[in-house]
């Protein structure tokens, strides 16, 4: 009877494991090809996985809410009914068919996790604990030396003290404090050591007594996520935030005339946004050093724009989808762009790659009438800026004739940066060039 082995896919390059959030099928079940079967969740976004064959589901290896390391066999497909061909482990006859490309990426997907081992033929991968670690956390111990019994020692933060990177990650600065310090001295700190945990861990392990009327809520998969993303990042990198604020009113008058003459025609709304990256653009360009990534002590510039926008969704939570290429696109692209991104984002049909390679974050506080704020960098990115609302003021209108008092349309640009890379001066002058291009928009151009 051939079956048909269905592998945990490989959704990005950064991925090693997923988590199974539902199965839309049980055993038993007729099944065609292109059929959803289940919904998977990693650390980028949901996604769901389609049948690369036909069959009848004969047997499901792993459970909802189960994290799987890529490449991992997950269901058994039986395709007899189907005429489907399905590569045989024995060496077939040249005149048999070749399996389909799909299957073929399936397949050498599981064989590349599954041989992925064999780099290190001396290190042990099996605890004798029984302990389960991820792929990526094994790849992490074998490049850094660490045995499978130090691996067992390290306390998980995880799902039921389950190691992760950033376990392995403490756990290795700790070990190279130590073995940086002389004899004598880790002899004298052994016998006065006085056991205290990490701060990390500290405040993790934080306890609050909740009163009788108080709700408790527990924190969805993505909101854990968001958050120790959020905690890295002000680990990693030492924020500093600029502001100021810029006259936009060219900007407004220019938006309220053409708006309705190009949803007609385009079938799409102009907000300000793509106004404003269009700008961000232009001075990315003349300023690239936040358009950029620290790797240990090296600077990578990125020569791509890739523009991640902060996005709210329905449930409360954030995503940040990328526009690719931004660099190379008008403003009329990048209205297509966006809208289609941020449409995407809240009906959950992002797929991984939406959101993975942005280079410079923008964050819109507009969108709340909130009129700045000082986001948190988007690592391994550099920098991110936030866009207040827009608001009428009174301000000064410098004329030949002398001064003026009027009402212009104001708003806040707050650059929030890395400063290991990036200074004081380079973010104020970036932040003072992009108010600069935006104060000189071409109220008369079309679109």
């Amino acid at each position: 009877m051939p079956h048909f082995e269905l592998i945990m896919p490989k959704l990005g390059e950064s991925i090693e494991e997923a988590t199974i959030t539902k199965w839309f099928v049980k055993p038993g079940d007729k099944i065609e090809d292109d059929d959803v079967l289940l919904e998977i969740a990693t650390d980028k976004v949901d996604s769901e996985i389609p049948s690369p064959v036909s069959g009848t589901l004969v047997k499901i290896l792993a459970n909802q809410d189960e994290t799987v390391p890529v490449g991992t066999v997950i269901a058994m497909i039986d395709t007899s009914d189907t005429g489907t061909e399905v590569k045989k482990e024995e060496k077939e006859p040249e005149s048999v068919s070749e399996p389909s490309a799909e299957e073929s990426g399936i397949k050498a997907e599981a064989e590349k996790s599954t041989s992925q081992p064999a780099q290190d033929a001396g290190y042990q991968e099996k605890s004798d604990s029984g302990r389960f670690y991820s792929p990526l956390v094994k790849k992490i111990a074998r490049e850094e030396n660490i045995s499978i019994n130090e691996l067992d020692s390290i306390k998980g933060s995880g799902h039921d003290g389950r190691v992760q990177k950033n376990d392995v990650l403490e756990y290795l600065e700790q070990r190279g404090k130590v073995a940086g310090k002389p004899e004598e001295a880790k002899k004298r700190e052994k016998e006065t050591e006085i056991p205290v945990e990490e701060p990390s861990r500290q405040k993790q392990k934080v306890s609050v007594s909740p009163d009788a009327d108080d709700e408790i809520i527990q924190m969805d998969r993505m909101r854990k996520l968001i958050a120790e993303h959020m905690i890295r990042s002000k680990q990693v990198s030492a924020h500093v935030t600029n502001m100021l604020e810029a006259d936009v009113t060219d900007v407004v008058l220019w938006r309220n005339r053409i708006k309705d003459e190009f949803f007609r025609r385009e079938k799409e709304k102009i907000t300000y946004l793509p106004i404003f990256l269009e700008a961000v653009i232009q001075t990315i360009k003349d300023y690239p050093m936040v358009n950029a990534s620290v790797d240990g002590d090296k600077i990578i510039i990125r020569k791509n724009i890739n523009l991640g926008i902060a996005v709210a969704l329905p449930s409360n939570n954030l995503i940040v989808p990328v526009i690719k290429n931004a660099g190379m696109m008008n403003l009329f692209g990048l209205t297509k762009s966006l809208n289609k991104l941020a449409d995407d984002a809240r009906n959950n049909k992002l797929n991984p790659d939406d959101i993975q390679g942005g280079t410079f974050t923008v964050s819109n506080f507009g969108t709340f009438r909130n009129v700045m704020g000082t986001p948190i960098i988007n690592q391994p990115q550099v920098a991110v800026l936030a866009i207040g609302a827009i608001e009428k003021k009174p301000a000064v209108i410098e004329t030949p004739t002398g001064d003026l008092i009027g009402i212009r349309h104001k708003m806040f640009l707050s650059l929030t940066y890395d400063h290991r890379i990036v200074d004081g001066a380079y973010g104020g002058a970036f932040l003072r060039k992009l108010a600069d291009n935006i104060e000189a928009f071409d109220s008369s151009r079309t679109i």
